[in-house]
């Protein structure tokens, strides 16, 4: 069978620049996204919202991007997933400024609901074609767009902490940001490429047999355990090493940031450990580390143990999301941007659990006992990794391509 990629060089160029623009999409949307969750408090004072009223706030979010991401699948049948994403990665940086720079609530909640609705259509629209690249290369690749998502966060999460320590006010933080990201959001979305199977590459996904949920149920089971696991780390580490480990305030705001730091390392190098291993023993192996890393934390005598167990959380967490999103893809290979649309629903179905979850267990039993959970949710994950083999764990006969057709 012919490459698609060893038809001419020009296709080659074309993917090679579709990689690297999509790569700062991911970027620029990590960027975006740890400016406002960072700056969750600093949203509350500007606006007055009660803490009872907060998480009725929080919780619309994920809502709206679960039906933003139900948009995305019907938009990609009629335009292009690079059209889609190209459309709403700018709405999503000037909701961000317009969540910062209104006085009344309805203004707000008008700002989040477009954020919502974005960011879903957003994130369906650039793991599509994640895969659809991944796809052409015959090779991993997800790992090191979500390794620049990671990047984007860490600096996201840096000029947030900057704008507060200089008590800068939210318009004042997030206008340059947001001057210098749309255009560059922008600019990159010129180049962006669809892999094979997508509707603009062959018209198969009017052809394609229909995506069966039971069949993608492992898959969702695996995104929502997922990120039940990412969302206790990210609400709770804090809270967790300062009122249950004693550790100081200063070091109470570190765990995110290793868990963070470890997240970009694991998925900076994890396109590697797919290539060489496949993608099963990549999912079981981070599903076991970041089982591992739960324990540690519910066990931990200490801040500095605690510390230890949010740092092998990130290493193997950081693997399995980007890899669901490319099982999906092979599952699917012609309905993949469906399949992709209806997996990317329990990212915030996970969102939506893991932080109320583990709040209400901490409260009426412990939080040493609330980390248990997760623990469990993710190890879980191993007995679903088989899920990953479908297709081909690596994209060939227990190998891939040879190098002749690599384009980068």
């Amino acid at each position: 069978m012919t490459d698609p990629l060893a038809l001419g060089s020009v296709r080659g160029r074309a993917h090679r620049h579709g990689r690297a623009a999509l790569a700062v999409g991911f970027f620029v949307q990590g960027v975006v996204f740890a400016l406002l969750v960072t700056r969750i408090p600093a949203i509350q004072d500007r606006y007055g919202i009660s803490d009872a009223m907060l998480p009725v706030f929080l919780a619309a979010v994920p809502v709206l991007a679960g039906a933003g991401s139900v948009g995305a699948e019907l938009l990609v049948r009629r335009y292009r997933a690079g059209v889609v994403l190209r459309a709403v990665q700018p709405v999503v940086g000037l909701a961000l400024l317009a969540a910062g720079s209104g006085h009344a609530v309805w203004q707000l909640g008008a700002a989040l609901t477009v954020f919502g609705l974005a960011v879903g259509a957003l994130d369906a629209s650039m793991n599509m074609l994640g895969v659809g690249l991944q796809a052409a290369y015959g090779r991993s690749i997800m790992l090191g767009f979500h390794a620049a998502y990671s990047l984007g966060g860490i600096i996201g999460a840096s000029l947030a902490w900057w704008g507060a320590h200089e008590d800068l006010s939210l318009a004042v933080l997030y206008a340059p940001a947001v001057a210098v990201l749309v255009p560059v959001g922008l600019v990159a979305g010129h180049w962006f490429t669809e892999g094979p199977g997508s509707p603009a590459s062959d018209g198969a996904e009017q052809e394609a047999r229909p995506v069966g949920m039971r069949m993608l149920l492992p898959l969702c089971m695996v995104m929502a355990f997922a990120y039940i696991g990412d969302s206790t780390v990210s609400n709770w580490s804090a809270k967790y090493l300062e009122d249950v480990l004693h550790s100081s305030e200063q070091l109470a705001t570190v765990p995110y940031s290793v868990y963070m730091a470890t997240t970009l390392v694991g998925r900076a190098f994890g396109d590697l450990g797919v290539r060489r291993f496949g993608a099963v023993a990549v999912v079981r192996t981070g599903a076991l580390l970041s089982a591992g890393g739960f324990a540690v934390v519910a066990a931990a005598p200490g801040p500095w143990t605690g510390l230890a167990g949010f740092t092998l959380l990130g290493l193997g967490l950081c693997v399995v999301v980007p890899q669901t999103f490319a099982a999906a893809g092979r599952l699917f290979p012609q309905s993949a941007q469906s399949a992709i649309a209806r997996l990317n629903i329990f990212n915030y179905v996970g969102f939506l659990v893991g932080s109320p979850l583990v709040g209400a267990l901490g409260e009426a039993w412990s939080y040493r006992g609330a980390m248990l959970v997760p623990m469990v949710l993710v190890l879980a994950i191993v007995s679903r990794a088989p899920a990953f083999a479908a297709g081909g764990g690596r994209y060939g006969d227990g190998h891939e391509r040879p190098r002749a057709v690599d384009v980068g």
